[in-house]
């Protein structure tokens, strides 16, 4: 019997993660769009990958840029996670940028970035999982914002 994804939803909203802001560039044309499904891949070389629905604006920009920059974004965050979430244009107001290797944005006050070229893109279901070289990053000391079970939650005691 197929599982569907209601289902999947309750049992992977169990897994706790990071919340991220995966950014990219093609031309002068910026975009961004939260992110969970985000992932190391591999240490040597260094790899992450981010998945992506196919049906998203950033899908494009992502195969036409061949790069993007993972913002993980500290506990006080939230806007922006709840920013770079909804569908259509991305506000990029007030928000601090940078740029590093590739040109990708980086959030200034992010808790630590990876910038990345993209090396590869692989089908799964309805997203593409672009793996990305990182060929930069950075870290700063402070929380991370957590999300759990479909509501941001608190590191230290798992509270919401």
């Amino acid at each position: 019997m197929p599982v569907d994804s209601d289902l999947l939803r309750q049992v992977m909203g169990r897994f706790a993660t990071g919340v991220t802001v995966v950014t990219t560039r093609h031309g002068e044309e910026i975009s961004g769009m939260t992110a969970n499904a985000v992932t190391s891949l591999s240490l040597d070389p260094p790899l992450i990958l981010v998945c992506v629905g196919l049906e998203g604006s950033m899908h494009g920009l992502l195969k036409e840029g061949k790069c993007f920059a993972v913002n993980i974004l500290r506990a006080d965050q939230q806007e922006l996670s709840t920013r770079f979430a909804k569908f259509g244009p991305k506000d990029f107001s007030g928000v601090e940028l940078t740029s590093a290797e590739t040109g990708a944005p980086i959030f200034k006050e992010a808790l630590a970035y990876a910038d990345c070229e993209v090396v590869d893109v692989v089908r799964g279901g309805d997203h593409d999982i672009f793996i990305g070289q990182m060929l930069t990053g950075a870290t700063v000391d402070g929380e991370p914002l957590i999300f759990y079970g479909g509501q941001y939650a608190n590191l230290a005691t798992g509270d919401n």
